[in-house]
């Protein structure tokens, strides 16, 4: 089983989101068996809480399901559990890195999926109100993604 998680700060946004988004191309693929997606927050704000109202009005309107979804704290056991651990900005990623036992071997910065995109890092929709365009890159990259999976792990 190859095991994903997206981290982004408060886990009710970006993360859930992509872990939406990707869980959603993984039952497209057949890949339901062979790849577990999950995603966490580096604060503790949300723990339990659903999406965001903006995350999960961009989901319905694609269609995807963000079922059984809720809001938890990156723990660093995550290092041990997950293949990759993909960060939405560079504050989660040198948070998660700061955490004991991060490596990284497992750590991937969400943007770095799209290299030929003018950001670097992925806005947050909590501050700037801009889910479609969090949609917009969530789903091409969680594309690129799953293709370095093929690649990678299978």
């Amino acid at each position: 089983m190859v095991s994903v998680l997206f981290v982004c700060l408060g886990n009710i946004c970006r993360s859930p989101m992509a872990e939406a988004i990707m869980r959603h191309k993984v039952k497209e693929a057949g890949y339901e068996e062979r790849i577990q997606v999950d995603s966490a927050g580096t604060g503790d704000w949300h723990i339990g809480h659903t999406p965001h109202q903006g995350t999960r009005q961009m989901l319905d309107q694609y269609q995807i399901s963000y079922e059984g979804i809720r809001a938890r704290q990156f723990a660093g056991t995550d290092f041990e559990q997950f293949d990759y651990i993909v960060c939405m900005d560079n504050s989660n990623w040198s948070n998660v890195r700061k955490l004991p036992g991060a490596r990284d071997d497992n750590l991937i910065k969400f943007m770095d999926l799209l290299p030929e995109h003018e950001l670097r890092e992925v806005p947050d929709p909590y501050f700037t109100g801009n889910f479609e365009q969090v949609y917009d890159l969530m789903d091409a990259g969680c594309e690129v993604l799953l293709g370095k999976i093929r690649t990678e792990k299978m």
